[in-house]
């Protein structure tokens, strides 16, 4: 069974500069998933999405890494 974003995720329809742009603020250690999808509509899970999408897998890797490491210390993080 499949899920309903299987076939086109919801990311696939945004322009580069968003993209870029979300990529960006997923990245940086001061913007929380909240934040992203305020800004932009995408749900955590679509944000790890397109992060794996976009980036070469090393980098998806640490950027998770680094993300669960951070917030198994902060309550607030991301």
């Amino acid at each position: 069974m499949t899920t309903p974003h299987a076939v086109n995720p919801p990311h696939a329809s945004l322009d580069a500069a968003t993209v870029g742009e979300i990529i960006q603020m997923a990245l940086s250690d001061h913007v929380s998933f909240a934040q992203i999808r305020a800004a932009h509509g995408l749900h955590h899970d679509e944000v790890k999405a397109l992060m794996r999408t976009h980036l070469a897998p090393g980098s998806y890797r640490a950027w998770r890494k680094r993300v669960r490491k951070f917030g198994e210390r902060r309550e607030n993080y991301k």
